[in-house]
């Protein structure tokens, strides 16, 4: 089998106002990257990457740089390709390169899967699970009233774990939590997301504070670069932490996770490399006893069910991020809903089953979403 062509879709869709404002503001539309990659045998791959940012800069990255190394490959051969796309051009791993080879290993382990007629987590190794936990996200970080509706709906929906978005300051973040912490009243546990508002001085009195409200984990407080200030942090309070979504390859991630300063690491499978490099991460952390729950964030359906697929196979996996806000991006692009909170039953969601990543993509859809 060798690969013929590979097309880069570039998408943008709108989102509602307020009802997924963070510390970094308030988002009027999203963005997500589609590479297809089509095989001599007619077998069609899906991926995704993040690309919050220039998502049509990165399909013309995939057509000049990338897609010279795909034709004529073989699509099996991920663990080969991997380097060479990941070092295309000059410099450290990261970025929009990362994010963009994430979208290409994503489509071939989606080749594989359905070559081989048999759901990518199978192909990973799978832990037997057909369904896996979730937690329902994210509680603005808006008007109150709707962060209120927000966890009322979570709640009713059944979510075991609600994961809140907080910003600065330290007073106004704490009472956030205090004030839906009482709300919910024990019918489910809040976690909080930071979303890097802090410093490390300022954290320490808000993992003070939420260490009292009983909450799960406390998400990227400070910026991901300050490595130090994860490890002080941990060491001043005794909360858990939970980081990892900035992280773009297991290299990256090796000093954070082996530093033990979080308990649970959270890479994003559309930017940390595809499925091939977040394995590396979660098995890494694996390795320290730390815990494995999938990033979703603004991503789009083709991240969902890849995210599924490893939430299936790691022995580590802990939950996955459900989002609870519309988004067309993973509401339309595939003929299904994976990861969608209408589908969950007893706290949990199901798993994909078909061959490669279990999905279908909605060709009309993803010409309506397509941006440049």
């Amino acid at each position: 089998m060798r690969i013929v062509e590979v097309k880069a879709h570039p998408l943008v869709a709108p989102i509602a106002p307020d009802i997924q404002t963070t510390s970094a503001g308030n988002f009027a539309t999203v963005s997500i990257l589609v590479v297809e990659v089509t095989t001599d045998q007619g077998i069609t791959g899906w991926g995704e990457g993040l690309l919050r940012a220039a998502p049509a800069a990165a399909a013309t990255l995939v057509e000049q740089a990338l897609k010279p190394l795909l034709v004529g490959a073989d699509p099996f051969t991920v663990e080969g390709l991997w380097p060479k796309l990941a070092r295309a051009t000059t410099g450290r791993s990261g970025g929009m390169l990362i994010e963009t080879v994430a979208a290409i290993d994503i489509a071939l382990w989606d080749i594989m899967g359905k070559a081989l007629g048999q759901p990518v987590h199978r192909l990973l190794g799978s832990c037997g699970r057909d369904r896996v936990a979730a937690y329902a996200s994210s509680i603005s970080w808006g008007p109150l009233a709707i962060a209120e509706a927000q966890a009322e709906e979570a709640v009713r929906r059944g979510f075991p774990l609600i994961k809140v978005k907080i910003g600065a300051p330290v007073e106004a973040a704490i009472e956030r939590m205090r004030v839906l912490a009482r709300l919910v009243g024990g019918r489910a546990r809040l976690c909080a997301d930071a979303n890097w508002a802090f410093d490390c001085d300022d954290a320490v009195r808000l993992a003070r504070a939420l260490l009292e409200l009983d909450v799960h984990w406390l998400e990227e407080p400070i910026v991901p670069e300050d490595r130090e200030g994860y490890r002080r942090l941990r060491a001043a309070v005794p909360i858990r932490l939970a980081a990892g979504e900035s992280e773009f390859t297991a290299w990256g991630a090796r000093d954070l996770i082996a530093s033990r300063a979080v308990g649970v690491i959270q890479p994003d499978v559309a930017r940390s490399g595809g499925i091939t490099e977040t394995r590396r991460i979660a098995a890494l952390a694996h390795g320290f006893h730390v815990a494995y729950a999938p990033h979703m964030g603004f991503s789009g359906a083709i991240c969902a069910a890849a995210s599924l697929q490893l939430a299936a196979a790691m022995p580590n996996f802990a939950t996955f991020e459900c989002m609870i806000f519309p988004n067309p991006l993973r509401e339309e692009l595939a003929t299904t809903k994976p990861g969608d909170p209408s589908l969950l039953e007893g706290g949990t969601l199901p798993v994909p089953d078909g061959p490669g990543l279990g999905i279908e993509i909605d060709r009309a859809a993803l010409a309506r979403l397509r941006c440049g």
